[in-house]
């Protein structure tokens, strides 16, 4: 969209220049190649150019001359994700901010600010965004939302499936004896133990019911569409090594890219081009990464908040052909994971539109009054897949439980009553 604006505007002879801001290189590098392919000009900041695209942190080192050429120019200024940089005016802004409204704002002929996630987790304003007096509410000039996306065929109709456990236990061992307590879910057992989320995403027998979801799902699509892809957005590099060997103990192929990945750049190149069926990342494949055969993800990062569950989500939704209409995001059954997933038809949530209002975590979903017409709510039971748990007489076993230790004095286990609940938007 950004790309044909700037090709009309300047074909109107409006614009003389284009510049694209963009948080990251590989956004800043999806950037040149799409405005170079509409546009049938470089991108590349040299003479004969239409312009360029620089990262925000690289605003920082260009020299006067960059500077002026809104002085010189008629410039159509463009920004992506926009919600990075802060501030009204320059005294409250952070530093990316700070620099478009000393440098741009006010200076370039047009300017066009992108989001797909416009608010921010620390509720400040966005720069150059316009908020209502005295409610302090986002005034979008124009909003594309999921469902128009949808509609337009752009974007895939996200399936959201939350795991949970409907028998977990945890043991403290205590001097005299062991005492176990039992809880229904998982969102239970978050509240009432010394269990936090993040010892889930290290939990094996957790990681490989959900990692296996997302395998038979990505098994089937490949089946019509062979070179889609799934990913699987880990905590930190030893997470991601751990999530790799256990896709490979299923006889998966996979790529790993962190921050410490030689060439990390080159090895998502290489993964967008290929039919790899994998890739397990640590930061490094998030917001404005363009990765169109990506079709099914696992989230198992430790960050939730509703800006980062977005942008994961975000990577499996853009349609790269016409039958590929459906993207599948797995998640543990984490309450604020489940908030987050019903809200995602929502365009703005009202409680990200206001600046400076504290947001509140809803109750869990209610499947017992879901209605799969309307709500798009379908719940189904699950026993373990592929795994063969045996007794002392070698026989398979009903209700094997999976021991997990926690820590000194504690021990998570498991049984086999997993429960999904899949959540249909559009």
């Amino acid at each position: 969209m950004a790309a044909e604006l700037a090709k009309e505007l300047l074909e109107q002879n409006k614009i003389d220049l284009v510049l694209c801001f963009a948080p990251s290189r590989q956004v800043v590098e999806g950037f040149r190649r799409t405005f170079c392919g509409v546009l049938g000009r470089r991108m590349d900041g040299l003479i004969g150019a239409v312009g360029a695209a620089c990262t925000y942190q690289g605003m920082e080192y260009r020299d006067e001359a960059f500077w002026k050429l809104f002085d010189d120019y008629r410039v159509f200024a463009i920004f992506d994700e926009i919600h990075h940089c802060a501030g009204h005016d320059a005294l409250l802004s952070n530093a990316w901010g700070q620099r478009i409204i000393q440098r741009v704002q006010d200076r370039a002929e047009c300017t066009l600010a992108l989001s797909g996630t416009p608010w921010r987790s620390d509720q400040k304003a966005i720069v150059l965004a316009r908020y209502s007096t005295p409610e302090g509410n986002l005034i979008c000039d124009y909003k594309y939302g999921l469902a128009e996306a949808i509609s337009d065929q752009v974007c895939r109709s996200p399936r959201i499936v939350i795991l949970d456990n409907q028998m977990v236990s945890v043991t403290e061992a205590l001097a005299s004896q062991n005492t176990i307590t039992m809880f229904p879910n998982i969102a239970s057992l978050l509240t009432g133990s010394p269990v936090s989320y993040e010892s889930l995403l290290l939990h094996e027998e957790v990681l490989r019911q959900l990692l296996v979801l997302g395998c038979r799902k990505l098994k089937e699509i490949r089946e019509v569409k062979a070179d889609a892809g799934g990913l699987v957005v880990a905590t930190n590099i030893e997470h991601a090594h751990q999530i790799a060997a256990m896709l490979l103990r299923e006889g998966e192929t996979c790529e790993v890219v962190t921050n410490k990945t030689p060439n990390a750049q080159r090895v998502i190149d290489d993964f967008r081009g290929s039919s790899s069926p994998w890739i397990v990342a640590v930061g490094m494949i998030s917001e404005g990464t363009d990765i169109p055969r990506l079709q099914v993800c696992c989230h198992l990062s430790r960050i939730r908040t509703e800006l980062y569950y977005r942008q994961v989500l975000g990577r499996i939704l853009r349609r790269s052909v016409n039958h590929d209409t459906e993207a599948w995001l797995y998640v543990l059954a984490e309450p604020t994971l489940q908030q987050f997933s019903e809200r995602v038809a929502d365009d703005l949530p009202d409680d990200h539109a206001v600046i400076g209002l504290v947001r509140g975590v809803s109750s869990p979903i209610d499947s017992s009054s879901a209605n799969v017409r309307d709500q798009g709510l379908g719940i189904g039971l699950y026993a373990p897949f592929g795994l063969k748990h045996s007794g002392d007489d070698g026989q398979k076993t009903s209700g094997q439980i999976n021991n997990y230790k926690m820590g000194p004095g504690y021990e998570l286990s498991f049984s086999q009553h997993y429960r999904t609940q899949l959540l249909r938007i559009c």
